[in-house]
């Protein structure tokens, strides 16, 4: 099996931010409050006891043991969420849409990456109680990014006519979905498995947002995880203020405008609007804006005046739900938290809001991007290796393989940059006999030098494609251990869904995965199975 390393920077799949964002590049820092580091955890922990409310704790708990009412949860698990009333626990939480049966594999090495950063912050701080959360994403309403997920190539999509936030949605026909599916996991046992999983997560509950609660209880529970559900009445009412504010002075819009300019030789990954919010019922989740000084529900009829809107924040915020500018304030106001853990485009997103954290007076937390991995089976590493194949190669663009690959096997070599050093060496001595007679006889001998040195050009794209036809075989299989790896040349973790492996591997995948994340480490994990 390959031995090298891939750092995130190198891997070839993160962008400049992300990039720069790990080097800890001068012109980000005023984007972050603390890099995430074991020892910077420290301070964080400080700033997050003086400004917490004591009484924000009470209330999550109170929601949090309703919403664990009808699961079955781990001793650990409740324990977490009993500890999150004391002034030393805090949390480290992740947020995922309600991808069907946890979509791609990123939604595990998210999860992962959240229980063991907890547990080394344990061991550091042995004083201090440190609680994994899984956010819901429960109010989203985009069902298009959610509502399939890839097994073994093909794609597997729940077909339903919806609106409004997707944590609200019936599970009912789903059912059919599952037969269709079972045919495609076999009988083993670890198929078996997988049809229970299905089965009782969205079978046998009604919506969307108790059968994500099941299932990511069912995989993580034992290590303690927390699944929270913000789509709720009295965890919006901490958020009252901040609602009355955006509503009234939006000052978002103005900030976070501010310093997605700052970002400019970046992609901006969201632009905020000059009301980051919606208007949320069972079927319905539409921006408010402000028009004619009245409150308008986009695409409805429906408006209020300034008091109205103000009246209806008091008595039903649960009617208000935060976009994805709003939304990690929310998450920081209702949570004891000191560190979220994202991909890089979310990751990107929360480096907008820094300074909209500050004016709002809630402590920023620490981002760190999540562990990203490379599952491999035994078959494909030993392929690997007889292709002496290092996971540098396989990471790189599938041209660049090829062509590199090709180079290093030819019994000779396939660059002509010798002889273009020595053409352009001749052409210096006719450039000197130019020099002394009339100007057009130097262009002459520039057009003479260019075309002679693009006749090589060709000649050495010529030889190559001849080598790779010659190399035919051996380079076919590099080819296909490569698209086998990076499916759709993708990063496996964004395509496969972990049905597949849990197939082969069963109760032993997540286990093994944990054994090997560390959350603090910028390295793209290779795992073997």
């Amino acid at each position: 099996m390959p031995t090298d390393c891939i750092t995130y920077q190198n891997s070839g799949y993160f962008s400049t931010l992300m990039t720069d964002y790990l080097d800890q590049k001068s012109n980000l820092k005023p984007l972050f409050n603390k890099f995430p580091t074991l020892e910077n955890f420290e301070n964080q922990i400080l700033e997050k006891k003086i400004s917490f409310n004591h009484n924000t704790r009470k209330n999550l708990v109170s929601v949090l043991q309703k919403q664990y009412l009808n699961i079955k949860s781990s001793t650990l698990t409740t324990e977490n969420i009993q500890s999150l009333a004391l002034s030393n626990t805090y949390t480290v939480t992740t947020g995922h849409q309600l991808n069907l049966f946890t979509g791609p594999l990123y939604f595990l090495y998210k999860i992962i990456s959240t229980i063991n950063l907890t547990n080394e912050l344990k061991v550091k701080y042995p004083n201090y109680n440190f609680v994994p959360i899984y956010w819901m994403a429960t109010e989203d309403h985009d069902f298009e990014e959610i509502n399939y997920f890839n097994f073994k190539g093909k794609k597997f999509k729940w077909n339903l006519e919806t609106s409004g936030p997707v944590g609200r949605l019936t599970t009912k026909g789903l059912e059919d979905f599952l037969k269709i599916y079972a045919l495609e996991l076999g009988n083993s046992t670890n198929a078996q498995e997988l049809k229970a999983m299905f089965e009782e997560a969205y079978v046998k509950h009604s919506n969307l947002a108790d059968a994500t609660r099941y299932l990511a209880n069912s995989l993580f529970g034992s290590y303690g995880l927390v699944i929270i559900d913000a789509d709720n009445r009295d965890l919006k009412r901490e958020f009252i203020p901040h609602i009355k504010e955006e509503l009234l002075h939006q000052i978002s819009y103005k900030l976070v405008l501010e310093t997605a300019q700052k970002l400019n030789d970046y992609t901006v990954q969201v632009n905020p609007r000059e009301i980051n919010l919606f208007y949320i019922e069972d079927n319905l989740r539409e921006r408010i804006i402000f028009e004619d000084g009245k409150y308008k529900v986009n695409n409805t009829i429906i408006e209020f005046s300034v008091t109205d809107i103000v009246k209806v924040v008091e008595e039903t915020p649960e009617k208000f739900s935060p976009n994805v500018i709003m939304r990690p304030l929310y998450q920081e106001v209702i949570l004891p938290n000191l560190c979220y853990i994202g991909g890089g485009g979310e990751i990107a997103y929360w480096l907008e809001l820094k300074s909209f954290f500050d004016v709002s007076k809630i402590v920023f937390p620490i981002l760190l991007l999540r562990n990203s991995v490379l599952l491999v089976s035994e078959k494909r590493s030993k392929k690997a290796d007889k292709l002496d194949l290092s996971w540098r190669d396989l990471f790189s663009k599938q041209d660049d393989l090829v062509n590199n690959k090709t180079k290093l096997l030819s019994e000779f070599s396939i660059s002509l940059e010798d002889l273009k050093i020595q053409l352009q060496n001749q052409f210096e001595t006719l450039y000197t006999v130019a020099s002394h007679t009339e100007k057009s006889f130097i262009g002459a001998v520039k057009a003479q030098e260019s075309k002679q040195i693009k006749g090589l050009d060709n000649l050495e794209k010529r030889l190559l494609k001849a080598q790779k036809r010659k190399l035919k075989d051996i380079l076919d299989r590099i080819v296909d251990l490569q698209n086998e790896l990076f499916p759709n040349l993708s990063l496996q973790e964004r395509q496969a869904n972990f049905s597949e492996f849990y197939l082969e591997n069963g109760e032993n995948l997540i286990p093994a995965i944990l054994h090997k994340l560390n959350p603090l480490e910028n390295k793209f994990e290779v795992i073997k199975f």
